[in-house]
């Protein structure tokens, strides 16, 4: 009996080490779900939460080497990042701002005045307001290729459209459509990357308007020249924005992966490692947790949420207009309406180097606070500048349009990061983010009509912009004063107890909230 319970017990240590090594291995659980394959029953219904659960459980235990983190960064920077970089360069950022400045294209659509034009830009935020937090929780269904398919494939019909289009009415039609095509697409690609790391900086490289600004001077700049049987110099300007929009539709859609669990390109242990990675900042789930509702009810009662509103509302007012304005502003220092153009690219360059520097060294201190302050007070001064020189020098009326399109564009990223570092859950965040985007935005209905002099230079209109970017600037210092006392309390509350704070812990499965006490803000 004896030797029987002794030849046992060294079996049974051996099948527990087995199970743990399996475990500890980043696979067990994606193993125990067998050869199956996440499969949907239809284009709008949900990945099974099986795969997602299974991913996070093995990712609470992985172990990996530095070798493997970096082999699993490269492999993700390989796939996601070309397909939303190449898609944020094609997105020709304001084709009607370049075609304002041609004669041609306000006689086809009957803008003849000012007023006419703010209208114009002004009701784009209509459509694009009415559809934000629906899409969040659309995209949060059905993943993202998908939803991101829907948004481009939509925005680059009605783009299409512009091309043939005649008359104001079907202006202000179109404008409305889309905003509604457009709407989601960067809230929803902000909370796309938050399910990955280096946020700041990915951010910076996918989703401001720099790069694409400079592009589509650039191509104004040759385009405006060109002339056919069938179309004119500011049609091409909106053709080359449909085209592209409706090709990388298409290749997000197939090569996209909805979520880091169903990314075919990373083998299951790679999986785990990527979401082993992410649970050092927070703890991101694709499935599950708080309904719609109940993540809405968490954004609009928690004053962060607010106060990021009012950040972001302040500095895009500035961001809501440039890319329209800049080259009516460079046409009226003097310059011809194509060369006004070309003009345009110098400060998308410049501005895009801004964006990139700011974000990367944000991420790299784990700062938000200070570089968002530091970012708004760059545009302010350029905002300043252009009040008191634009009358009087030419030169110094330009280099202050780099200040303002590198801060204006610089202030997003971070901004944006921001908020997907202070809100948790992942629901709470998917829904946070939309949240600021689209009540902001209310805000970017006005924000064309305060450029509503250009007899005096536009300078009433830098005048309201260099005030919200003073305000910017004071709510930001508000808010990381107000992040660093609370987490200096909860450091204290913690101290003596067994629990300390969430950051760098390896937690439970669930996700740690933001009102919890052991989680750790930004600042």
């Amino acid at each position: 009996m004896s030797l029987s319970a002794e030849n046992d017990k060294p079996s049974a240590e051996i099948e527990v080490t087995e199970i743990r090594g399996d475990t500890s291995d980043g696979t067990f659980h994606q193993g125990q779900l067998g050869d199956h394959k996440p499969r949907r029953s239809h284009y709008f219904s949900p990945l099974d939460p099986a795969f997602a659960d299974a991913v996070h459980k093995d990712a609470e235990v992985v172990s990996y080497t530095p070798a493997e983190e970096r082999e699993v960064r490269r492999k993700i920077d390989n796939r996601v990042l070309p397909l939303i970089i190449i898609r944020t360069l094609m997105d020709i950022r304001g084709p009607s701002g370049n075609a304002h400045v041609i004669p041609a294209f306000n006689e086809n659509y009957g803008i003849t005045t000012n007023k006419r034009w703010t209208l114009g830009l002004s009701i784009f935020y209509v459509g694009y307001y009415s559809e934000l937090i629906d899409t969040s929780v659309l995209q949060r269904r059905i993943g993202a290729n998908r939803f991101f398919f829907l948004s481009l494939g939509f925005w680059g019909l009605v783009s299409l459209s512009f091309t043939y289009a005649k008359g104001y009415a079907t202006f202000l039609v179109l404008r409305v459509l889309l905003g509604i095509g457009e709407a989601g697409f960067y809230a929803g690609m902000i909370y796309y990357l938050s399910f990955w790391r280096e946020l700041a900086t990915r951010i910076s490289l996918c989703m401001t308007g720099t790069l694409p600004g400079a592009l589509g001077g650039l191509l104004a700049f040759g385009l405006v020249r060109a002339h056919t049987s069938l179309l004119v110099g500011w049609q091409f300007l909106f053709l080359v924005e449909a085209i592209p929009d409706l090709i990388m539709a298409v290749m997000i859609l197939l090569f996209l992966p909805s979520f880091p669990f169903s990314a075919t390109f990373l083998t299951p242990r790679q999986k785990a490692i990527a979401q082993a990675r992410l649970n050092r900042d927070h703890k991101p789930q694709s499935h599950g947790g708080m309904n719609g509702w109940d993540g809405f009810k968490a954004v609009v009662s928690d004053i962060n949420a607010w106060l990021l509103m009012l950040i972001y509302a302040s500095f895009n007012v500035g961001v809501a207009t440039i890319s329209y304005f800049l080259p009516t502003l460079i046409n009226g220092l003097g310059f011809t309406a194509i060369n006004a153009q070309g003009l345009t690219v110098a400060p998308y360059l410049v501005g895009w180097l801004m964006v990139f520097l700011l974000s990367w060294h944000s991420d790299r201190t784990n700062d938000r606070g200070w570089h968002v302050i530091f970012t708004a007070s760059l545009s302010l001064v350029g905002y300043i500048i252009l009040v008191t020189s634009v009358q009087k020098s030419v030169g110094a009326a330009y280099f202050a349009l780099f200040l303002v399109i590198g801060g204006n564009y610089a202030l997003f990223p971070l901004v944006m990061s921001w908020a997907s570092n202070i809100f948790s859950p992942t629901s709470k965040r998917g829904v946070g983010t939309a949240f600021i985007v689209s009540i902001s935005n209310c805000v970017s209905i006005a924000s064309p009509q305060v450029y509503f002099d250009p007899e005096d230079s536009f300078r009433k209109g830098h005048t309201i912009s260099a005030a919200c970017l003073l305000t910017c600037v004071l709510v930001a210092f508000t808010l990381r004063t107000r992040l660093t006392i609370v987490n200096k309390n909860r450091g204290k509350k913690s101290l003596g107890s067994e629990e300390g704070p969430a950051e760098g812990r390896g937690e439970e499965q669930a996700e740690i909230a933001d009102i919890d006490p052991r989680f750790v803000f930004m600042t």
